[in-house]
């Protein structure tokens, strides 16, 4: 496969800490719990979402990353589809390759096929999972290592379609707890040397993994719960994290972060923050 030039590249990312240069985003415009589908939309589905206060934190977002030199896309939001905001889940980027997930969850299904369209629109070649039940927030890249979450929303089908199709890379199935959603809501990687981890959601052998591997920062169950490992990283040691998760904003200070601190609260009463709602699609 011949690669394109980094310099007229539309897409193109290895991990999940590289400088962010182009992120697709979407409003929260529509965004209720319909459903209670998580752990946490099952807390906050008596006293529900207020949509003006959570278009007001999205912007709020969006103005942060533009403000970084990131080119943010927005796709259409649609009525049908409450947790639009979500983007991270309908695909994800490996390599020049955009992958587009099957969604699991019936109010979610359609979702991607907004992403599609985009895609086409800007002619932008992608690669559809159609048989594949994978979401974005299970999959956490770093190198030629894919670890890829089992979840109730991402199948080991999946995981071993995706190690077919990617012999150059090694894909690791990681288990874990299913009320915790996604891998993202329990591990995520930060740099080359740091991850943020909950270790009781996870198994004993891959907490050794990861500790092998990375300098673990461990996250506090209240913290767990605010989606306290679920930061976005936007190159050079910066990161964007909740103000609420003030333990892990200083473990992530103390090594060197420069933690960017933004309030979506409102929006994360649905299950997910920074990384669940950003779907970066190049990073250099």
């Amino acid at each position: 496969m011949t690669e394109t030039p980094e310099g007229n590249r539309k897409t193109f990312c290895a991990n999940e800490y590289d400088v962010l240069k182009r992120v697709i985003l979407c409003q929260p415009q529509y965004m209720t719990i319909r459903e209670a589908i998580n752990e946490t939309q099952k807390e906050f589905e008596d006293e529900g979402i207020h949509i003006k206060t959570a278009l007001e934190q999205h912007r709020e977002f969006v103005r942060t990353l533009e403000s970084h030199e990131i080119e943010v896309i927005l796709l259409p939001y649609h009525k049908k589809y409450p947790e639009q905001v979500f983007t991270r889940d309908i695909g994800f980027t490996l390599g020049q390759t955009i992958f587009v997930a099957k969604m699991a969850h019936d109010v979610r299904i359609g979702e991607e096929d907004v992403l599609k369209q985009w895609l086409e629109d800007e002619e932008i070649s992608y690669y559809n999972l159609a048989e594949d039940l994978i979401e974005g927030g299970d999959v956490i890249i770093d190198g030629e290592t894919i670890y890829v979450g089992l979840s109730n929303r991402t199948h080991k089908e999946a995981v071993e379609h995706l190690q077919g199709l990617l012999n150059q890379y090694d894909v690791k199935a990681i288990p874990f707890k299913a009320k915790y959603l996604h891998l993202d809501c329990v591990f995520n990687v930060v740099s080359p040397e740091v991850a943020l981890i909950y270790k009781p959601a996870l198994t004993d052998e891959d907490i050794a993994l990861f500790s092998s591997r990375y300098e673990c920062i461990e996250v506090s169950e209240d913290e767990q719960f605010t989606l306290g490992t679920n930061v976005l990283n936007i190159g050079n040691k910066k990161i964007v994290s909740l103000p609420v998760n003030k333990q892990v904003n200083e473990q992530l200070r103390n090594r060197g972060f420069e933690v960017i601190e933004v309030d979506i609260t409102e929006i994360i009463k649905s299950g997910g923050s920074f990384r669940c709602c950003t779907l970066p699609i190049l990073r250099g």
